[in-house]
């Protein structure tokens, strides 16, 4: 993904998670943290989960959501 094929638009994106990269199904500027529900910026995302198809704010709340679903399938 390249900084310079991002949307300038308030809405947000739509996106498929993938191992090394995501791609982007429907444009927008953000994503919505799935934990948090802070908005992230596209060009910001770094934390995602390919599992669960859901964006992060950071790596605690990565690390959040992966200690939830533990305790889910214990």
């Amino acid at each position: 993904m390249n900084r310079f094929d991002l949307p300038l638009s308030n809405q947000e994106a739509r996106i498929q998670y993938d191992h090394a990269d995501y791609h982007i199904v429907s444009s927008g500027s953000f994503v919505n943290c799935a934990v948090t529900g802070k908005p992230i910026p596209v060009e910001e995302l770094k934390y995602w989960s390919v599992e669960r198809q859901e964006a992060y704010y950071d790596v605690q709340a990565s690390c959040k959501r992966y200690m939830e679903t533990l305790k889910v399938k214990s």
